[in-house]
């Protein structure tokens, strides 16, 4: 059977490449390096009009201030530089408002290619990638963690480039000022970055832990929604609350501490931001009265120190976001390094004329490479065959059809279908041959029609009734509201199990394969409609290469040959009598069933 599992997630002690990760997410804005040009220009633009602004208020306020002193105010100046000053403004706004447009642009473009390269390397994953990993581990990666890259691209990444645009124009406008001033504000910085580093790294490994965390939180909930009805049964509800409880105290936990750690970095730059505003109050107060500056021009350069810090602190407060953005895409990133699915052949073989014998030579599997389950599987169906493959419950026999329409890639030996190694066909092609009916249905959320004709692009309407009808599906359809028109929704849950099983075997009939694979296709009917739907199987299977995976060993007594499997390996092979006769393990479990 297939091997499924969760993969294991403890806490992580720290981002594995923090620089790598960053500068791989930031590459991603190369195809809009225009756009990404412009924002820049416009943010430049827009500072320089908002960081001469102050030395215009200065103005005003040495205006005012000689007005004060000689008792005569030079309104028309005063007017003017107000005028200046109000047009300064409206401008910056304006630039910085275009900014953000085409950033938004930029932003969503960027996850949006990001998201489809996600979703095409989804499809191009082994089977074995996506059973090692939970489905909410999955969908958290896939949906939370590109979500929060989406918020800071769109958000954070203009605030950076505008913060430092800004840091470099208010310094070129202290200088114009007074170097000595500035050079104290220039202190502050460096000290604010020493105090806060070993935090912002302290920080990462808790926003790793935070979304690994987030991811397995998903995990148990998509769980809990689509196994609700086993819950319920087996009054499991106290224990699926209390590991919600335990998995959200983890999170909340770990949050908490993500959040507090780098909430620490705001304080610190503000301590270090305050420390340069009370020496520069001090000494410009100073020269100020000695003469060596007006009233305005350090009234205008504590302005510029303000502003000068709130980007620095932005930075700071950024830093937060950047920890979280950086784990989330560490953990898209190793799903887009994961390895893919053995590539296909170059020039790969096709067979024009598909007969359906298939063979298995030599085969060995398993899910451990260091622990074969399968070795020396050989056996030879030929075409038109039926082949029932039963054995106890973890014998092999999903591994079995899973190595047929490789899902799996085999370590050893070969499977070939008319002569041909599987491995030289291109999988689509491959999976042609087959249709399939599954013990554990599975459908969409569509119409019956779109269900049923999913297994045949372009099917009509008539096409899709006639496989209904062979199906004995036709008549619970027609009962119902809208026929076949009938939506289905997420789960399945409007229609029974049973017409589940239905509808997944009138998709099969649809798909008229070559090869045919019946996973205990009638283990979800009652007995009246299991004989509807075996007779309808034998027409079907006519002609037709069929393997059969039952349980209900009465179902393939006439099968042209059987294989016994136990612990992987096929220990009986023969007709129905054959195996009677050996009295081995399938007379066992045959005379079991009828004792």
């Amino acid at each position: 059977m297939m091997k499924s599992g969760n993969k294991s997630h403890g806490s992580v002690a720290k981002a594995k490449d923090f620089k790598g990760s960053l500068l791989r997410l930031l590459s991603y804005l190369g195809p809009k390096s225009k756009q990404l040009f412009a924002v820049i220009l416009l943010n430049i633009i827009s500072t320089i009009f908002s960081v001469i602004a102050p030395k215009f208020v200065g103005r005003v306020t040495t205006f005012l201030f000689a007005g004060v002193a000689t008792g005569t105010f030079d309104f028309n100046s005063i007017i003017n530089t107000l005028l200046w000053l109000t047009a300064f403004y409206i401008l910056s706004a304006l630039f910085s408002y275009f900014a953000q447009y085409v950033m938004a642009d930029v932003a969503q473009q960027t996850v949006f290619n990001l998201r489809k390269e996600v979703d095409h390397k989804l499809s191009k994953l082994p089977l074995k990638y996506i059973d090692g990993h939970s489905t909410g581990d999955l969908l958290s990666r896939v949906t939370n963690d590109i979500d929060n890259i989406s918020t800071t691209l769109q958000q954070s990444l203009t605030q950076i480039i505008t913060s430092v645009i800004t840091i470099i124009g208010v310094i070129v406008m202290m200088l114009t000022i007074n170097p000595v001033l500035t050079l104290i504000v220039l202190i502050t910085l460096p000290l604010g970055a020493v105090l806060s580093r070993p935090i912002i790294k302290r920080s990462q490994s808790y926003f790793l832990n935070q979304q690994t965390q987030l991811g397995l939180l998903n995990g148990h909930v998509e769980e809990a929604y689509t196994g609700h009805t086993v819950i319920k049964a087996f009054n499991q509800e106290n224990q699926s609350m209390r590991k919600f409880t335990e998995l959200n105290d983890s999170l909340y936990e770990v949050s908490v501490k993500a959040q507090f750690v780098s909430g620490l970095i705001m304080p610190i730059m503000s301590l270090a931001s305050n420390l340069g505003y009370v020496f520069i109050a001090v000494l410009g107060g100073q020269y100020v009265i000695s003469g060596k500056i007006s009233v305005g021009d350090i009234q205008a350069f504590i302005q510029y120190t303000r502003q000068f810090m709130q980007p620095i602190n932005q930075v700071a407060n950024i830093a937060n976001i950047l920890q979280s953005t950086v784990a989330s895409a560490e953990r898209v990133f190793e799903i887009l390094d994961a390895e893919n699915e053995v590539p296909e052949e170059v020039a790969p073989d096709s067979i024009s004329n598909p007969k359906g014998q298939v063979s298995f030579d030599h085969v060995k599997f398993g899910y451990d490479p260091n622990k074969p389950l399968m070795q020396n599987i050989s056996f030879i169906a030929h075409a038109g065959q039926t082949v029932a493959v039963v054995g106890p419950t973890g014998a092999g026999k999903t591994t079995l059809i899973n190595l047929l329409m490789r899902f799996y890639e085999i370590q050893d030996g070969s499977i070939n279908i008319d002569g041909i190694d599987i491995t030289k066909l291109r999988r689509g092609d491959l999976r042609n041959l087959f249709g399939m009916v599954l013990q554990d249905t599975w459908l969409f959320k569509g119409s019956i029609k779109d269900n049923i004709g999913y297994s045949k692009e372009n099917a009509s309407l008539e096409e899709i009734k006639a496989a209904a009808k062979a199906a004995f599906a036709d008549q619970f359809i027609e009962t119902l509201p809208d026929g076949y028109d009938t939506l289905i929704n997420e789960e399945g849950s409007n229609i029974s199990q049973g017409q589940k099983q239905l509808l997944t075997i009138a998709r099969a009939i649809l798909a008229n394969p070559t090869i045919l694979i019946l996973d205990e296709a009638t283990s979800n009917v009652d007995t009246r409609t299991e004989g509807h739907i075996q007779k309808a199987m034998n027409r079907l299977m006519e002609g037709r290469t069929s393997f059969v995976i039952a349980h209900r060993l009465s179902t393939i007594k006439n099968a042209d040959m059987i294989l016994v499997m136990k612990q992987g390996t096929i220990i009986e092979k023969g007709t129905h009598e054959e195996l009677l006769a050996e009295s081995g393990l399938y007379a066992n479990l045959y005379n079991s069933q009828f004792a």
